[in-house]
């Protein structure tokens, strides 16, 4: 009867309806896994909103964290919190189709609607071939990642045991984009290691830019033909253009921004590091080399901007997404230039891609809005740290200017919403509330209104 019941309550609801209700599964169970005893070390600071708290930032592969996980986790508990961020950084459709393999259940119509809901695809075909792929690819880069992080922290750390423990959090941490970190002071004690940074760096771009494109970079090295031209898709080019162009405007920016403040007591390739990282780490990475702070105001501006834009669609982060601000971009440009489409590497863009674009920024900046509203009213911070705060949990970013510990219960459930938009995307959040898309059947006559 239960199982009547269950299948009749989800046929009622849309795709969309039903990933959001598989992710708050997913937090829930989260929570009551890390609250194991067997997860927590005696005697430490760990309630319910903490539990609640950490588990919504994991699963959303955010960061932020009103708890110190070097002094709340036992060892356990740290391999539990790496589970839910494997778990939160692919998605639940990925690693529910994993299973469903391994249990050679038959995956229908039903479940390649909520795949192609949950990894933002437009169309059925070779769904499930996509997983396979997308799971091959982050797992090699996460063991790739340990081994080498492993290896080198054996001279940061007294035992193997702790270096390469250290090595797989890591690693796993910066694929999936989730900040958390076990060293205490995320990335700080290695600000001056430029070679822990380019890893991490590497880590985080390759969990960022894309899934699809992940896999189309590994078709062209593998392709037969090596001197015929590779037929990459216009997601692909359109998300790499964005993506690079976005992480050299945030170093050129803040390496400008601060010549003269935070840097000029610092040589050039310590400034120059500090950017860098500090640009590729807001796109959602949350982990940091340095107290964002120590910033001035108009680079933390900067910042906020870069986590509101995010990583790309079908990849671990969130935020608005790299293509939509590429063709909010495009759409201005052909607009300003009296074009009414918009074209691109010889290709058209679709106008309903171009709708929703704008529709998903004009949302998330709402919603953003309204966080801060709330949060001014609610919290005793300081403006930008709140905004700093609000750009950080909507793009599942991770970073703060240390306000995360102190917020109320109210501001607390505001940026565990943020987070949660954040990962399932603005798109399906407003699916959420308008249920099931129906076909227009009545139409009334056109009329112009004044703009502008």
């Amino acid at each position: 009867m239960w199982i009547n019941i269950r299948r009749n309550f989800l046929d009622k609801l849309s795709p969309a309806q039903i990933i959001v209700a598989y992710y708050l599964v997913a937090v829930i169970v989260a929570m009551s896994l890390l609250s194991l005893p067997v997860a927590i070390q005696p005697g430490a600071k760990w309630s319910f909103m903490d539990a609640l708290f950490t588990a919504a930032s994991a699963v959303s592969v955010t960061g932020l964290s009103t708890i110190s996980v070097q002094d709340t986790f036992t060892v356990p508990g740290i391999f539990i919190l790496m589970f839910v961020l494997q778990f939160g950084g692919i998605g639940v459709m990925a690693l529910g189709t994993f299973f469903w393999l391994i249990l050679r259940k038959k995956i229908g119509l039903k479940e390649r609607r909520l795949i192609m809901t949950d990894q933002n695809q437009t169309h059925m075909s070779g769904l499930v071939k996509l997983l396979k792929e997308i799971l091959v690819i982050i797992i090699l880069i996460e063991i790739i990642g340990a081994i080498i992080l492993g290896v080198y922290f054996l001279k940061y750390f007294p035992t193997w045991e702790e270096a390469f423990l250290q090595g797989l959090f890591a690693s796993i941490s910066a694929t999936t984009n989730a900040g958390f970190d076990i060293t205490g002071a995320s990335l700080i004690p290695y600000a001056n290691d430029y070679f822990v940074q380019i890893i991490n760096i590497l880590l985080l771009t390759l969990g960022a830019i894309g899934f699809p494109v992940l896999i189309e970079v590994k078709g062209f090295f593998r392709r037969k033909n090596k001197k015929a031209p590779y037929p990459f898709s216009l997601f692909t080019k359109i998300t790499t253009v964005t993506f690079i162009g976005l992480l050299l405007f945030g170093t050129i920016a803040i390496f400008t921004l601060e010549y003269n403040r935070f840097f000029s007591d610092k040589p050039w390739h310590e400034a120059f590091f500090y950017s860098f990282f500090q640009s590729a780490t807001t796109r959602n990475g949350g982990l940091a080399t340095m107290d964002v702070s120590d910033f001035s105001d108009p680079t933390l501006l900067i910042l906020c901007a870069l986590m509101f834009i995010g990583a790309s669609p079908s990849s671990v982060g969130g935020g608005i997404r790299t293509t939509t601000f590429a063709l909010n971009l495009l759409f201005l440009y052909h607009f300003a230039r009296g074009r009414r489409s918009v074209k691109v590497f010889k290709r058209e863009l679709h106008q309903d891609d171009i709708i929703k674009s704008l529709v998903v920024s004009i949302m998330a900046l709402l919603i953003c809005f309204l966080a801060v509203i709330i949060l001014v009213a609610t919290e005793n911070q300081p403006m930008m740290a709140i905004i700093f705060e609000v750009a950080s949990a909507f793009g599942t970013t991770g970073l703060s200017m240390g306000i995360t510990p102190e917020l109320t219960t109210i501001g607390k459930f505001v940026i565990i919403s943020l987070m949660f938009i954040g990962r399932v995307g603005v798109i399906s959040f407003l699916l959420l509330i308008g249920g099931r898309t129906d076909k227009e059947s009545i139409h009334y006559p056109k009329e112009r209104v004044i703009i502008g």
